[in-house]
């Protein structure tokens, strides 16, 4: 088993939360560090956003949707311990 300092300082309950309540905004990987991931996200989601706003409500959804299922793979990533911080320490539940 790994020792305490080798895994990330942040909550797991607070990751898993984050991901599940705002996943698609990226909170999570703000939360955990890992900014571009975050910026990423959060751009998905304000692309999928505005291209339904502009009038191409199809496209839109379709770029949200990917976001959405970005999202449940990190969730799922997450809940069984294999994601890491974004200082590559794994978040685990202590």
């Amino acid at each position: 088993m790994s020792s305490q300092s080798e895994i990330s300082p942040k909550s797991y309950g607070v990751a898993v939360a984050l991901c599940g309540i705002f996943g698609t905004m990226g909170i999570h990987h703000f939360y955990l560090g890992d900014f571009l991931h975050g910026l990423a996200d959060l751009a998905l989601l304000g692309i999928g956003v505005w291209l339904i706003m502009s009038g191409q409500p199809g496209l839109g959804s379709v770029v949200i949707l990917a976001d959405a299922v970005h999202t449940i793979v990190i969730f799922y990533l997450l809940i069984v311990e294999k994601w890491r911080d974004g200082n590559g320490l794994p978040v685990r539940l202590r």
